[in-house]
């Protein structure tokens, strides 16, 4: 492999990486306030980039994108309140098989709605033939806008759970869910909120990356598997964890094109979820119990 070829697999790897991380915090901020693991977040992905572009010829692409993300965030909010809220201490099968259920509800609309064509939304700048050059490597301004996105949630995210009131809320949620409603803190509405959080971070990321991936009614199947698998690999409920794995995730499949055919791609990462939850079912990053405690 040349040297070329190594950095272009590189920036592709923290690329898909960086959006892998991006769906893995959404799974870990619902987990943090609620003990769920959400499979229909991938869902919530898929409805940022599919509203986005229903709203494009209608309003300018900043004003499509803040829109898409809004009512994404109340889709998330309605769905923890029609099926969520209601159940008194479901145990943890009941509640993956109420998401799946809420999953395949959302693909199932969205075909309704929007059929089965593929839709994407239009670079932020430049078009797809448009690039710049990092020494010999050539980079799509859109990558710069993904590991950016990635960058800018995180640093966001930090400040929101550290210094603002709701976010230590959330936080003393995470912790101890009966002591924090025993301090006067209305824990259901702390599980809206991390809904209505975690989809936006979807629909969010589902309209950075639509220039690049596109999107269909079915592609929030394939990045909820990825995002579960970093979730995991760096240990359920901790999202700077989830950052170094997606990155760890995306590179090696970056990188496996080179050794297998493309589609294989989501084989390895079932491969490694098998794996990791054989090996070290809590991830390579510690405990997640522990990770709940100290994350943001």
């Amino acid at each position: 492999m040349s040297f070329d070829l190594f950095w272009q697999y590189l920036f592709a790897g923290i690329t898909y990486g960086s959006i892998y991380a991006i769906v893995a915090i959404g799974f870990n901020i619902i987990y943090n306030a609620t003990g769920i693991i959400n499979f229909a977040q991938g869902e919530f992905v898929m409805l940022g980039g599919m509203i986005a572009v229903s709203l494009l010829p209608h309003l300018p692409l900043g004003y499509a994108i803040a829109a898409a993300v809004l009512i994404t965030m109340g889709i998330g909010a309605v769905i923890e309140v029609l099926f969520i809220r209601w159940l008194a201490s479901p145990s943890v099968l009941r509640m993956i098989i109420i998401t799946i259920g809420i999953s395949i509800l959302l693909r199932e609309s969205a075909l309704h709605i929007w059929g089965e064509s593929i839709r994407s939304l239009p670079y932020f700048y430049g078009n797809e033939i448009t690039t710049f050059h990092l020494g010999s490597v050539r980079i799509s301004p859109q990558v710069v806008w993904v590991i950016a996105a990635c960058a800018v949630m995180m640093a966001a995210l930090s400040v929101f759970f550290k210094s603002t009131p709701i976010g230590r809320e959330m936080r003393a949620c995470a912790a101890n869910h009966t002591a924090a409603r025993l301090c006067g803190i209305n824990t259901r509405n702390m599980v809206t909120l991390s809904f209505m959080l975690s989809a936006g971070i979807g629909a969010l990321a589902g309209c950075v990356m639509s220039p690049i991936t596109s999107t269909q009614y079915d592609s929030g199947s394939s990045l909820a598997i990825k995002g579960f698998t970093v979730a995991i690999l760096g240990g359920l409920g901790n999202s700077l964890a989830a950052v170094a794995a997606g990155l760890l995730l995306g590179t090696i499949e970056a990188f496996s094109v080179s050794v297998v055919p493309l589609a294989f791609q989501d084989a390895i990462a079932i491969a490694i979820l098998l794996l990791i939850l054989f090996v070290k079912p809590h991830g390579i990053f510690g405990s997640s119990e522990t990770a709940r405690l100290k994350d943001f």
